[in-house]
């Protein structure tokens, strides 16, 4: 299993997203499906990956795309928020340190996306993160 696929099965086990963050380079660029301007660097980002491991109501990966040892991996997910289903994908990029310089997500369909970001602006209320 790949670690990024590990930190995240693990951080929705436990409610603690300190797995993902490790993998975070701190210049690391994430896209969100909901937010048009991207989030840099790690400090940036972390409140994210917190938030997300506690949104979902079920989550699981069904595939990964790419080499184990490369630098471009995919992972399709489906997942529940709500009473919405939604499916998409989480596109990485890996520096030669393991360590996750560039992240982005898609999500489809559009009522799983407005559900998703209604429920991180009420998990990220108060944080500098909301946007």
């Amino acid at each position: 299993m790949h670690a990024f696929q590990e930190a995240i099965e693990n951080g929705r086990a436990t409610g603690n997203a300190e797995a993902v963050v490790n993998l975070l380079a701190e210049d690391v660029v994430f896209r969100s499906p909901v937010v048009f301007k991207p989030y840099a660097g790690r400090a940036a980002v972390e409140p994210l990956m917190r938030a997300v491991v506690r949104v979902f109501d079920e989550f699981g990966f069904t595939r990964h795309i790419g080499e184990p040892a490369g630098s471009q991996h995919a992972f399709v997910f489906r997942g529940r928020i709500g009473d919405r289903e939604v499916e998409g994908c989480d596109f990485i990029s890996t520096r030669g340190d393991g360590l996750i310089d560039e992240f982005f997500v898609m999500i489809r369909p559009l009522s799983g996306a407005i559900a998703l970001a209604e429920a991180m602006q009420n998990e990220l209320a108060g944080s500098d993160a909301a946007a």
